[in-house]
This record gives C-alpha cells, structure tokens and sequence, in this order.
C-alpha cells in the first residue's frame, strides 16, 4: 500500500514538474543547475526565502502602524472613539436587540435618565464598533501606501539600469537562459513577500465581508508571480509589475485623504489615479506588454505549453483592465460633474458614496484585485445619490 502511495505520488509530482510543460524545446531542468551569473538561474526552491521575509515585513507593519500611521492618524484628526461604555445598553445590545425600538428606547430613558435621541446615537456607534473604525483603516492604507510608493520607486530606479525596459524584444534574447541578477531576485522576493504578508494578515485583521474574494485574489496573485518566477518569465514580469504598482500608491493616498476628509485632495487624487490607470492598464500593457509576450516572444522562442498559459493569464488581465476602467472612469466623471453643482446654501461635490467606493478598492500586481461584482455595486449606489 506505501509502495503505491509513494509510485503515485511521484508520478504526480513527475506531472507537476514537467519539463515538457515548463520549458521550451531541447530545454531540461538539468540545465540550469549550472551557476550562472549572479544568483545563478530562477529555481522553485528560492520561492521558500519569501515566507520569513514575509513574516518581516509583518512585523515591519505593526510597528510602522502604531509608531507612525496611528500618530499621523491622530494629528490629522482621526480619533478611535466609540460610544460611552454603559453596562445596561451593552446587555440589551448584545442579549436583546441592536436596534431597539421605540417603546424600549423610552423604557430604556426612564432608567438610565436620558434622552432618547442620546440612547438611539449610543446604539449606532456601537453598531459602528463591529465595522473597521477609520483608525485603523487610515493605518492600513497608509502602509500600503508608503510599501506601494517604496516598491515603485525601487522598480522604476532597478528597471532604468535594466536593458529590457529600454529595449523590450531583450526579455526574450537567451531565454529561458536569463541569469538573475541581485536586484531583479529581491524585487521579486519582495513583491511575492508582501502579498504572503497580506494573506498573512487577512487571519487578524478586523474581517470584512470581502474577506474570501481578497483572500482567493492574493492566492491569484502569488501564484502569478510565482509562475512566471519558476518559468524565468522574470524579465517581463518586473515590467508587469512596475506597470501596476504605477497606480497602487495613488489610489491608497486618495483614501488617506478621504479618511482625513480632504475632500478636494481627495478628489483630485482620485482622478490623478484614474488617468494614471487608463494610461498603464489601456494604453501600455496591451501595446507594450502584450505585444512582446504574444508576438515577439513567438517570434525569438516559440510557444510551448507554459507559454500558452502565461498569456492566457495575461490576456484576461487585460480584459478585466476594460471593465475595470470603464467603471473607474465612470466614478471620476461622476465626481468632475458634481464638484461643479451648486446646492442650495453651500458648494460641494456629491461624493458621499466615494469613501464606501474606495475602502473597497484593493489591487496590485499582477491580478488586481477588484472584484468587479462589489465594484459595480458601488458604482451603481454612486450614480443613485443625487
């Protein structure tokens, strides 16, 4: 019974590794055992030096929130406030109704001795208790955004010195023989670190309801990156990447300003990072990105199994990109017109829907990480306020 137990699981595993699947033509696993430059070859193995740089930018995290999001949260004026504790509405609260009605609310000011609108506030704050206060939201996002704008910078300084990014047709001169060098292996290291970070973290942050659909786009992610990783698909994958992370940083300081409630900042940012999305994500991933994996890449290397795969994954990126944009587009429209309207006594924009649109915004490289389900329903509630 063990000996075929064990004969299955190596065929399985002589399936999962095959090279007639991962690699080109005449191209075996045995040929990249050689050194190489640099750090020698991409290797499966190397995949295992994310999960403790994981477990640092974790740590990294909790101490950048408390020490320097939640002081910035606070001096810009975002306080962890929650109602008065008081030990009788908590009992009813949780033993008896969350939200009382109106003859228990009077029963309930004749005890306590106040004002019924005074209980009714009691009650909606502590309802609010059970949803992530703005806090803490501020600090998540303001570290996303500081890891964000770090990595971005770093790809962009990293690529310059990079052939490739000046001459794209060099992601596929000696593939899959491509060395890798110490940048291009800790940019990788660190992208797929963050996002097991992140699936990490999903386990002990405040849950919300969008708790499994992140959960499954990180495991997307990570497994994108690990893929192209493993195949020495590295090149074009530091420039999928970068191209991702360009609109990551703006989106996340268009929230911090949104719960610090700069309303106009947060406004201009937001369209900042819609045209900045529609450029990268419409403009040069499909005419630059796209182009080199599908033509001249068939062109240089010629397809294989792994390579069909890689571009169909790429392909319906590029289509959730479309439908992405359009919805995106449609919000920053919404919210020009509406700066623009004049309302009775005063002169505001109309975004009251936009803080609920963005705390639901997550993406990054290279999924994204929109649902577009949660996406189109904060479109549609948008376009309902007038």
């Amino acid at each position: 019974m063990a000996t075929a137990a064990a004969g299955a699981l190596g065929l399985l595993w002589g399936w999962l590794w095959s090279e007639r699947f991962w690699l080109p033509q005449n191209v075996s696993w045995a040929d990249f055992e050689g050194p190489g430059d640099g750090y020698g070859y991409p290797r499966a193995r190397h995949i295992l030096s994310v999960f403790p740089v994981a477990a640092g930018i974790f740590s990294v995290r909790l101490l950048f929130e408390r020490f320097i999001a939640k002081p910035c949260a606070l001096h810009v004026g975002i306080q962890d406030s929650g109602p008065y504790p008081n030990a009788i509405l908590e009992k009813v609260f949780l033993s008896i109704t969350k939200y009382p009605d109106e003859k228990r609310l009077e029963g309930l000011s004749k005890q306590l001795d106040w004002d019924v609108r005074k209980i009714q506030c009691w009650f909606r704050h502590r309802r609010n208790q059970d949803k992530p206060p703005t806090l803490t939201k501020f600090c998540e996002s303001m570290w996303r955004f500081t890891f964000y704008l770090c990595i971005f910078c770093y790809g962009i300084k990293f690529l310059w010195s990079s052939p490739w990014f000046w001459d794209i047709r060099q992601c596929w001169h000696s593939y899959p023989f491509q060395p890798l060098t110490s940048g291009l292996y800790y940019y990788y290291i660190m992208e797929l670190a963050f996002y097991w970070s992140l699936m990490f973290s999903q386990f002990i942050d405040i849950k919300r309801k969008d708790f499994l659909i992140m959960f499954v786009h990180h495991l997307a992610t990570i497994g994108l990156i690990t893929f192209s990783y493993i195949n020495n698909m590295v090149r074009v994958g530091t420039l999928v990447m970068c191209l991702h992370d360009a609109s990551d940083f703006l989106l996340e300081a268009a929230k911090l300003a949104n719960y610090a409630k700069y309303q106009r900042l947060c406004d201009t940012l937001f369209v900042i990072f819609s045209a900045v999305f529609v450029v990268t994500r419409l403009g040069i991933y499909p005419f630059w990105i796209l182009n080199t994996t599908f033509f001249e890449s068939w062109e240089i290397i010629g397809p294989y199994p792994s390579w069909w795969l890689f571009n169909g994954l790429l392909l319906i990126l590029q289509v959730l990109h479309v439908i992405w944009s359009y919805l995106i587009v449609r919000i920053a429209f919404k919210a020009l017109i509406r700066g623009k309207v004049t309302y009775p006594g005063r002169i505001r924009p109309r975004l009251c829907t936009l803080h609920s649109f963005l705390i639901s915004f997550f993406f990054s490289m290279p999924g994204g990480s929109w649902t577009v389900s949660s996406l189109a329903c904060k479109c549609i509630c948008a376009s309902s306020v007038q």
